[in-house]
């Protein structure tokens, strides 16, 4: 499996002018060589919206880039990364390849997968597609979280290495897919509620949904 990271970025809130509105977010994020990862998120970044983005549990965003090319057909049109507001556009990492509390090791930093990403109306805004929040719930190609275990670098070349993985077997995609079209599957909701490393919103979510 290829990992490997395809762009690396952080971003502070920035004001934006959508539908006539001022809005502050910080889905527009600046590439970026190499750069400092603690517990909280990476040094240069943040959220706009500390109520329902960020923590401990959000601290990392990544997108796998192989789908950027089903959203160019989709759209017709060009995405450059991080179109999705993300840290890290890599490949090998698809949300059905990883599993919810998967420890990985990028520079001198490690990782470990939280929950699946719930997109808000920024991605269609920030893209100018009207759709695309609604596609990608359809879809489930949402990206996903990381908490820090270990603070370090990442530099733009920094390997990706799986130092372990889940025993319970979650994919992200799995759990997404009963998040987002399938909650009234309680058999799955209890399966993906015994994950250890599920980050806590998550877990109030599948426990409200039982």
């Amino acid at each position: 499996m290829n990992r490997k990271i395809i762009y690396l970025a952080v971003g502070k809130p920035k004001e934006y002018t959508w539908n006539n509105k001022k809005e502050l977010s910080a889905i527009g994020k600046s590439y970026i060589e190499a750069v400092e990862l603690k517990k909280f998120g990476f040094v240069g970044d943040d959220v706009a919206n500390h109520k329902f983005h960020g923590g401990v549990d959000r601290a990392v965003c990544l997108y796998p880039f192989e789908h950027y090319s089903y959203w160019e057909k989709i759209f017709n049109k060009k995405l450059n990364p991080p179109a999705f507001g993300e840290n890290i556009t890599a490949t090998g990492m698809l949300e059905e390849q990883v599993y919810i509390g998967d420890i990985y090791k990028i520079g001198d930093a490690v990782i470990q997968i939280t929950q699946g990403r719930v997109p808000c109306a920024t991605i269609s805004k920030y893209n100018e597609e009207k759709s695309f929040l609604k596609k990608v719930f359809e879809t489930a190609l949402t990206g996903y979280f990381f908490r820090v275990i270990e603070e370090g670098t990442i530099k733009f070349n920094s390997k990706i290495d799986l130092m372990e993985r889940d025993k319970d077997e979650i994919s992200v995609s799995f759990a997404t897919k009963i998040l987002f079209h399938q909650q009234n599957d309680k058999a799955s909701i209890e399966k993906i509620l015994k994950v250890e490393a599920l980050a806590e919103n998550w877990r109030q979510r599948f426990l409200k949904l039982l």
